[in-house]
């Protein structure tokens, strides 16, 4: 048996996910990700510099915060049935990162609708929330998707 996301038919509006993925970030993740993205922050890669700031230590890269948390809902919602991301919207980001911080996701499905130019197809507006081990926020925002319709043919993945 293969696992697979949700088609467009399947998502309805107002759901709400609490992904059972969870993982702590680490030093290592921090410094791999804003190496690789060439960001040189100094909040991101130089702990004397951070103790100076008003987080007191290094903070996790924002992106790989987004990326993260963006990816937790993939194996229960979206696995093989999303055909790209249109764009993502309204991220905000209440609380900082910390090495060794333990990160969650929860989804809602905001709104869905029709493709206008392709049978196939819809579109989904999906907001991911990501909390720490506190249940603070850490990261908040909405993506626009565009998703597999159920096959005419009755064959799914």
């Amino acid at each position: 048996m293969t696992m697979r996301g949700l088609y467009f038919e399947e998502f309805e509006v107002g759901a709400h996910y609490r992904h059972g993925l969870t993982r702590t970030v680490t030093e290592m993740d921090n410094v791999l990700f804003t190496s690789l993205t060439m960001n040189v922050q100094p909040l991101h890669l130089d702990e004397e510099f951070s103790k100076s700031t008003v987080h007191g230590q290094r903070i996790l890269n924002s992106l790989f915060t987004v990326a993260l948390i963006g990816a937790f809902h993939v194996p229960e919602l979206t696995m093989g049935t999303t055909l790209g991301n249109l764009g993502y919207d309204k991220i905000k980001f209440p609380n900082p990162v910390f090495h060794g911080d333990t990160l969650r996701g929860e989804t809602t499905i905001l709104d869905k609708r029709e493709s206008r130019s392709r049978t196939d197809s819809g579109i989904v507006w999906f907001e991911h929330i990501g909390l720490n081990q506190r249940d603070q926020v850490v990261v908040e925002m909405t993506r626009v998707g565009l998703m597999a319709k159920r096959p005419a043919n009755g064959a799914e993945s």
